[in-house]
């Protein structure tokens, strides 16, 4: 190869609804991004939310901030789970398909934080495959994010799969 030549960039299609309308051909399997949602549980602040920003790594939380692959680089970062939602839908309703939760630390005083952007990613994924990954959340974020999913819709949580009520299940 040339040493002139540009370097091919790879693209990355985002998809809405069915771009084919059912004919096939171009996009026919690829995933939609359209039913996942990002959000946050700030720990100390007992706070549960959903920031879009996230999807492309610019939350609120994660503004300002360098992202460092070891977590002892941050030794006094506040801890928050990015949880990754997918809702899908059944005859039924919808119901939370995909939940899956990434750790994450952030000090603001000296604008560094760590988080695995494999793992983010990774995680993401199994949220839209339809995975449920909770069991390694600590309890108090467990609880706040059991609230918070029962809050926002509790047809969507009663309708929801027993591994994700269980996951999130804390005893009193």
């Amino acid at each position: 190869m040339e040493q002139d030549q540009p370097k091919k960039k790879v693209a990355f299609n985002i998809l809405k609804n069915d771009s084919t309308d059912g004919h096939g051909g171009f996009g026919v399997g690829t995933l939609s991004l359209e039913n996942i949602s990002p959000v946050f549980v700030d720990i100390e602040n007992e706070d549960v939310f959903v920031d879009i920003g996230a999807m492309h790594a610019r939350s609120v939380v994660e503004k300002g901030i360098k992202f460092l692959p070891n977590k002892e680089e941050v030794p006094n970062g506040k801890p928050y789970w990015l949880v990754w939602v997918t809702i899908d839908v059944t005859q039924d309703g919808g119901y939370y398909a995909g939940v899956t939760a990434c750790e994450m630390t952030v000090d603001r005083e000296i604008r560094r934080g760590y988080k695995s952007l494999p793992v983010h990613v990774n995680l993401m994924d199994k949220s839209l495959k339809r995975k449920i990954i909770v069991d390694h959340m600590d309890d108090k974020s467990k609880k706040l994010l059991a609230e918070f999913l029962q809050k926002h819709d509790l047809g969507i949580w009663n309708r929801s799969s027993d591994e994700l009520k269980q996951g999130l299940h804390v005893e009193n």
